[in-house]
């Protein structure tokens, strides 16, 4: 037996690394939602921490074949889903924090890493000593390899695009210019106040959740070369970098205060002054603004609290005022309530469709709710998704207008797991007959 048990001693131990372009089995399911009969696939179905990107951001690779998500299935690694037959690929190798990025016209995926910590150990908001690095994945590479069967390592698909060091503070909100040519991260306060204007006041937090206080800012890297450059500094807490994917150079962005902010968004041209989107008064909470075409931005006016309530939020967000999906035009200024639910916390999270034709909004309960914006008609698209989800459901309109991303708990046992998951418009809708309604543009 000791000479037995000294044997096993000695034995090597193995250990099994994931790797870039390690595949799963398909778990897509294909069903009908239980009470609005839209068709809905599910393309994860496991309960293994999935959740999409935010609804600020392309979800689809650029050829739409492909969403990009997050998953636990490999702890800090990104993965993709092929939506026809819903082959799972890991996207990437070396762990990413923040936001995942994907390019438009190209099939690459930018994310941000902390190159000295492992996978499932990486900083979530960025928060440690260390250099960061701009990676960016060569997806179509690597996807066409993963249905050859010829995955190579790494290196042969990700490139460092440059190193930002550790005094910047970055954060991983980041965001692809429409020119594809630099991408935009946050930047931590010590950074910004090297740059802000003296004769700027510096914001002090706001609200019960003691978030707010500036400065913050924001930096460009270029994808090319991995120059930085500074684009902005703020008197405030940055939050959701957004571009608009049609026009060079214009940002959207937030002052997060984890709740109603004193004036919550904002856009510029960079290069140019800072200014507010929607001036917004003490009894809007405005909120999970997403630019959905070349000259608009939607986001919600919440309507969830009693009438009267004034606490450490003010007194916003009850249904004193008008609220529910506004969208704010970048060039007139003009804005535009595109529909509100009849009752409850009003609509949540909003997105729309790239030709201007839908809009579309969730709630608390986690229904989704489409709004036809040639004629106003407001109908309930999809429910079910359980309000005891980890998350709401976050919608995104795919490029083409004709489907919706969503994560939902609809099948999670425990009634709190996310999947990935597309709502199908249905043909009555997407080939309805406009020619006898007149459109007030």
């Amino acid at each position: 037996m000791p000479l037995l048990t000294g044997l096993f001693v000695m034995l090597p131990v193995f250990t099994v690394t994931a790797k870039i372009g390690d595949t799963f089995p398909s778990e897509r399911q294909v069903l009908n939602d239980p009470v609005t009969g839209v068709k809905l696939a599910f393309l994860t179905s496991a309960a293994k921490g999935d959740s999409k990107i935010y609804p600020t951001h392309p979800q689809w690779t650029s050829d739409g074949e492909w969403l990009v998500f997050r998953s636990d299935r490999v702890p800090g690694e990104a993965m993709a889903v092929n939506e026809a037959d819903g082959r799972l690929v890991q996207v990437s190798e070396g762990g990413y924090f923040g936001m995942l990025v994907n390019a438009q016209q190209s099939n690459t995926l930018y994310l941000m890493r902390d190159p000295k910590v492992s996978a499932d150990q990486q900083p979530r908001y960025g928060q440690n000593n260390n250099d960061k690095q701009i990676i960016a994945v060569d997806m179509q590479q690597l996807l066409t390899d993963v249905t050859a069967g010829q995955v190579k390592s790494a290196k042969h698909y990700q490139r460092v695009v440059g190193t930002v060091p550790a005094a910047m503070g970055a954060g991983g909100d980041m965001a692809l210019d429409a020119a594809e040519d630099v991408i935009y991260f946050r930047i931590g306060r010590k950074e910004a106040a090297r740059h802000i204007d003296d004769s700027i006041p510096i914001e002090s937090n706001f609200g019960p959740r003691n978030m707010g206080a500036g400065p913050t800012g924001i930096a460009s890297m270029d994808v090319r070369t991995g120059k930085i450059e500074m684009v902005v500094a703020l008197p405030f807490q940055l939050g959701h970098i957004q571009t608009n994917p049609w026009v060079p150079r214009e940002l959207i962005f937030c002052w997060e205060t984890g709740g109603k902010s004193p004036q919550r968004m904002w856009t510029m041209k960079v290069g140019g002054p800072v200014k507010p989107l929607y001036p917004e008064a003490d009894y809007e909470w405005v909120t999970h603004e997403a630019v959905i075409t070349a000259d608009e931005v939607a986001f919600a006016i919440m309507g969830h609290r009693d009438i009267g309530t004034n606490d450490g939020w003010g007194p916003s967000a009850s249904r004193a005022k008008p609220t529910g999906l506004g969208i704010v035009n970048l060039r007139s200024g003009e804005m535009r309530i595109a529909g509100q639910t009849r009752s409850g916390s009003g609509l949540w999270h909003v997105h729309g469709s790239p030709d201007g034709r839908w809009a579309v909004g969730d709630d608390f309960s986690r229904s989704l709710y489409l709004i036809d914006r040639t004629t106003d008609e407001m109908m309930l698209l999809s429910t079910g998704h359980k309000p005891t989800a980890k998350d709401h459901t976050h919608p995104t309109f795919s490029r083409d207008g004709t489907k919706i991303q969503i994560q939902s708990a609809m099948l999670a046992t425990d009634d709190r797991s996310l999947n990935i998951a597309v709502i199908y418009l249905p043909e009555k809708l997407l080939k309805r007959d406009y020619r006898e309604v007149k459109r007030l543009d």
